[in-house]
């Protein structure tokens, strides 16, 4: 299973949207230059439900190693549900960029899309060979 590049792409894509529970989104910075409030993803409810999708998407991904037609579309779509994060993190951030200060983990779920990119290609090669493989022996054996 570890061996595997496409699991190790789907692990971390799995690690930044999980550490994303336990993050801030963004600051508000008062007079005297203190944190007045910080603002985390699961505070809002609809942030939270898009990362518990996401996360368990993954999961699903990582742990369906041998059924490879299974993996390949749960990493697509939570590759999808990914960027529509993104998307909506991105809404958030050009809307109230003057008022927060925005922290660095706003750009995970982009990453994240990235290393599920990378791990579908490798699990369409993956499948590829095998059919490819496969088509070879019943060619084979259809000469005998």
């Amino acid at each position: 299973m570890w061996q595997r590049v496409q699991t190790l792409y789907l692990a971390i894509a799995m690690a930044l949207t999980a550490f994303l529970f336990c993050c801030n989104k963004a600051v508000v910075v008062g007079a005297d230059g203190e944190v007045a409030e910080a603002y985390t993803y699961v505070q809002y409810t609809p942030y939270l439900i898009l990362l518990i999708i996401t996360t368990l998407l993954n999961f699903i991904a990582v742990t369906t190693y041998k059924i490879r037609v299974l993996q390949m579309r749960t990493a697509a779509f939570s590759a999808l549900i990914t960027i529509a994060l993104q998307a909506w993190l991105l809404l958030d951030f050009f809307l109230n960029k003057n008022d927060m200060v925005f922290k660095v983990t706003l750009i995970f779920p982009l990453v994240s899309v990235i290393f599920q990119v990378l791990a579908y290609r490798s699990i369409m090669a993956d499948e590829l060979i095998v059919q490819s493989s496969s088509r070879l022996r019943a060619a084979k054996r259809k000469s005998k």
